[in-house]
């Protein structure tokens, strides 16, 4: 798809829902105050709520409920199609949450090619409570029917993954799980509902890192999580006060606030991100290119059918080694040597000694994480500028490939 089609994406369809998602974005949980009339809600900091009389209240305690927490709650849920969300502290809480609806002795199957923090927490934590995680390559749906037991509960899905964006047909894996019973959790952080809505897919529960796309602007640390099965969704508004990894009133203020441009951010950051792909793709100095809205990404076709754009993460193999990987990430001047993605500003890092140090490194090379393996986060700034920052950096960068050791130093 070119760059000029992906600015026409149509937002997320309403469906039996009355208004499109542009207007949801910004009017879902988001009433104008029927006290004051004030059409921005009011930042409710209180910690405890007067009651009419002794159980009869709105709100009681703020770790079981706040106004502004209800509010970014319904705005996540009208985007993800869901009837229920829940925000949390962070995306790892959020994981930590939504798993801890297990029990000892529990078996949960991954996608093998998971974001480092996920890997973490099912192999170190989750294992030292009794729950056991396999780790499958999810390429292929039929895949998963050689790893279910007889004690797996749930499937854990990251579509596109982090940070080799592979992609699984969430539909299929669906349909398969839901077979055997078990319960199918997507991460959406890549693509946030604007691209993607895996509760329409036959997914059971949706995550995201909401610091990521969903707040947009590299200033709140935030999970959530969406579902429209009553049951799950009991468990988990009784996890969240139970366990209490709940965001500050005024985190879930500013979430609100970057939600309602997430349609305008994403079309641009899936517009630049298909700019710079093509140019690193036509590059020579450059080995690989992965991004789903490239024709030589392997699973294109999947790509388009299950997805409404392409997102704004891309990652790239540079011609060189780890050095040369360091290079290009001290001397681009726009894109910043950072963790973490999603934000307006663009930021690139190395995951094999970054955000996936803690593999093994034995796992991080058989899922393709090389040294030379560099992500971007391709941000909204001007697309030229984008790709001009990338081209002097890798010129920059490459080029010392070839002197001898004595010049370099």
């Amino acid at each position: 798809m070119s760059p000029a089609n992906i600015s026409t994406i149509p937002a997320a369809p309403s469906t039996a829902r009355r208004y499109g998602f542009g207007t949801l974005a910004i009017h879902a949980g988001a009433e104008a105050d029927p006290a004051t009339g004030a059409v921005i809600p009011a930042l409710s900091l209180s910690t405890t709520f007067k009651q009419r009389a002794v159980g009869d209240f709105s709100y009681e305690y703020s770790r079981s409920g706040n106004p502004n927490r209800s509010n970014l709650e319904a705005a996540v849920a009208a985007l993800e199609h869901a009837k229920h969300a829940f925000a949390f502290s962070s995306g790892s809480a959020t994981t930590a949450t939504v798993l801890n609806m297990l029990t000892p002795g529990s078996h949960v199957i991954s996608v093998d090619d998971v974001y480092g923090g996920t890997h973490r927490y099912l192999h170190k934590v989750a294992s030292s409570v009794g729950v056991e995680t396999t780790f499958v390559d999810l390429a292929e749906a039929g895949s998963l029917r050689g790893a279910v037991r007889e004690n797996t509960r749930l499937v854990w899905i990251e579509t596109p993954t982090n940070p080799t964006l592979r992609l699984v047909d969430i539909a299929a894996v669906a349909e398969e799980a839901h077979a055997a019973g078990l319960l199918v959790v997507v991460d959406n952080t890549f693509l946030s509902p604007y691209f993607q809505t895996p509760l329409d897919l036959g997914a059971d529960i949706v995550v995201h890192s909401a610091t990521k796309y969903l707040n947009g602007h590299s200033d709140v640390v935030m999970g959530v999580a969406a579902t429209n099965d009553d049951a799950v969704a009991a468990k988990l508004r009784f996890l969240q006060n139970a366990i209490g990894a709940v965001p500050a009133p005024f985190d879930c203020y500013q979430a609100q606030r970057g939600l309602k441009t997430l349609h305008l951010r994403m079309r641009q950051h899936a517009v630049n991100a298909q700019r710079v792909a093509e140019f690193l793709e036509a590059s020579p100095l450059v080995d690989s290119v992965i991004y789903p809205g490239l024709e030589s990404h392997p699973q294109h076709a999947l790509a388009v059918r299950q997805m409404r754009g392409f997102g704004g993460m891309v990652s790239f193999r540079i011609r060189g080694d780890t050095n040369t990987a360091d290079r290009f990430l001290q001397r681009t001047q726009l894109f910043t040597l950072a963790e973490s993605l999603g934000g307006v500003e663009s930021l690139a890092e190395l995951p094999a000694r970054m955000t996936h140090a803690a593999l093994d490194p034995a796992v991080r090379a058989g899922l393709g994480i090389t040294d030379n393996l560099i992500r971007l986060s391709v941000g909204v700034e001007d697309p030229d500028d984008l790709v001009d920052d990338v081209a002097q950096a890798l010129e920059s960068a490459v080029a010392e490939n070839k002197r001898p050791v004595s010049a370099t130093r």
